[in-house]
């Protein structure tokens, strides 16, 4: 099988789409626009905007790339993050996404954490995380014993569901973004009667006709798909190692375990062929 008949045109991807989402999002005002429209305010300038931003807090540690991070003129930080596929650990993996941010934050030995920066981990899903029907779930710390009683620590995840079914409780410009999100088209944007909306939709245009993008997407698309490919025949060879050495273990000479894999068929004989041609 061609491998590019797997490619995705750029033209037929969707914002839920991490490419095209980074691509469009990397442009601070459209950002701007994006955070406008999920709280329902104006947003401050952003001077930050940053797409696949790396954190790691050391060598050793385990790192995460930010989809877009970004901080505006009152030093308050969004880091919005597109989640195509469902995956259990969303709620922890927002947690550690919390965390790096904040130590990203702090230069080392300052005393006084006041001056930490109000954060926002936003996460937007094709899929109902929570199941609530919620076209938004907004979390901060709050008191077991006095609900009332919030733990101002200027920290907050958004998690954003493109197919809520609670219209009347956010705004009109929120559900069309979410719509839009999803359905990235021509008729979506034309459909709407948010200026931000279309504002977005020209962003999109723009990069979907750029021949500078296509080149970056069709790069990137075939890094991942050779990422991929190498991580499968190692997962074959380690497969075939283990073999070998349970049969070793049980006493087998080296003939009875060829005997054996020759007995696994088209497999491993595809198996080998891959082995052989690196």
């Amino acid at each position: 099988m061609n491998k590019r008949q797997k490619l995705i045109p750029l033209n037929s991807l969707n914002l839920t789409d991490r490419f095209l989402f980074e691509e469009v999002m990397e442009d601070p005002l459209i950002h701007k626009e994006v955070l406008s429209i999920i709280f329902g305010r104006e947003i401050p300038l952003l001077e930050k905007n940053e797409t696949e931003k790396e954190l790691r807090i050391s060598p050793e540690a385990r790192s995460v790339r930010m989809d877009v991070f970004s901080m505006d003129m009152e030093k308050t930080v969004y880091n919005t993050e597109m989640q195509k596929q469902r995956r259990a650990d969303l709620s922890r993996r927002s947690r550690y996404y919390q965390s790096l941010t904040d130590i990203s934050l702090l230069d080392p030995g300052i005393p006084d954490y006041s001056t930490l920066n109000d954060s926002y981990i936003i996460m937007i899903t094709p899929f109902d995380l929570f199941g609530c029907g919620k076209y938004q779930y907004t979390f901060r710390s709050v008191c077991e014993e006095e609900p009332q009683c919030i733990l101002e620590d200027g920290a907050t995840r958004i998690f954003l569901n493109t197919r809520g079914r609670n219209e009347d409780e956010v705004s009109a410009e929120l559900v069309q973004f979410l719509h839009y999100v999803e359905h990235t088209t021509d008729e979506a944007a034309e459909q709407t009667g948010s200026e931000r909306i279309k504002h977005i939709h020209d962003r999109v245009r723009k990069v979907r006709n750029s021949e500078e993008v296509g080149v970056k997407y069709m790069q990137a698309w075939e890094e991942k798909y050779y990422e991929k490919e190498e991580a499968r025949k190692e997962g074959a060879r380690n497969k075939l190692k283990e073999q070998i050495k349970k049969k070793l273990e049980k006493g087998k000479t080296v003939d009875e375990i060829a005997d054996a894999l020759e007995e696994s068929a088209d497999s491993i004989q595809t198996l080998i062929k891959e082995l052989e041609g690196d």
